[in-house]
């Protein structure tokens, strides 16, 4: 997702974020690109049932979401540690009465303290029992300097946890989380997120739109636990090349393929999305 308060009209979830959803690596030498040139095929094994989305999206019908086959909505909530999503409060309750499960994740930057950001997160998510939480850690294409930073994110990640007693997922591409150079300007964390860290401990929601994901060093044992294979997709652009894979509802979305069938997405899902 990139930063998504500026973001034009278009994402999802990420795309939304930013409004408008997270980005993937591309190959190395290519451009940054948010949406599969071609319908992929993964030959990656994933329960198709979540997207992302935020105020940049416009939502007609959540029922129709649902019965799309989607069984879970995650919105961007915040960014940074004083702009918060007008869109998130109002359609928690109308996706959650349509029978979704629901999520919430924080853009995240440099401007505020880690912790000052968990804390402006936390106040407009309210979290329930059963709520997903993420923190979304990428470069901010629209103003590199206000990238959050490694110890700003695990300040982030710890401060949720104190409040909650549970970590967020972590959503992130491969080249930004091993520190490698990244996207059209090329930034890079400056560091790689190591195995046995605070973020490591979190589960991965990753960025890659390629068939074959990558997995960043830090979570090579562990895998991950979403995967946003693609971005912005509408009817038109759609991710697999199949109109039955278009999202009713939504007007474009972030899609995502969880770790596991519809039974493990409940069970991960109503226990709060605690890492196991």
């Amino acid at each position: 997702m990139i930063s998504r308060r500026r973001v034009l009209g278009g994402v999802a979830g990420l795309t939304v974020p930013a409004l408008a959803g997270c980005g993937g690596q591309p190959p190395k030498g290519a451009t940054f690109d948010r949406v599969p040139s071609a319908p992929p095929r993964h030959s990656v094994a994933g329960l198709d049932a979540v997207i992302d989305i935020s105020h940049n999206v416009t939502v007609t019908d959540f029922a129709a979401v649902r019965r799309s086959n989607i069984l879970s909505v995650i919105h961007k909530v915040s960014e940074g540690g004083d702009w918060f999503d007008p869109s998130y409060a109002p359609r928690r309750h109308q996706a959650e009465a349509a029978g979704l499960l629901w999520g919430g994740y924080h853009f995240g930057t440099r401007q505020y303290s880690g912790e000052k950001q968990a804390a402006a997160f936390l106040s407009a998510c309210q979290p329930g029992p059963s709520t997903l939480m993420a923190l979304d850690l990428e470069p901010n294409d629209a103003n590199p300097r206000n990238t959050m930073t490694l110890g700003q994110a695990e300040a982030f990640v710890l401060a949720v946890q104190r409040a909650t007693g549970r970590l967020p997922l972590v959503y992130t591409h491969p080249a930004w989380a091993n520190g490698n150079h990244y996207g059209r300007r090329r930034l890079s964390l400056g560091a790689t997120v190591r195995p046995g860290s605070v973020l490591a401990g979190c589960d991965l929601w990753l960025a890659d739109y390629r068939e074959d994901p990558e997995i960043p060093f830090a979570w090579a044992d562990k895998g991950w636990r979403l995967w946003q294979y693609a971005a912005d997709e509408t009817a038109a652009n759609f991710a697999y090349g199949s109109e039955q894979r278009a999202v009713a509802g939504v007007g474009h979305c972030d899609r995502n393929l969880f770790n596991g069938d519809t039974t493990a997405l409940y069970r991960f899902w109503k226990a709060g999305a605690r890492t196991v």
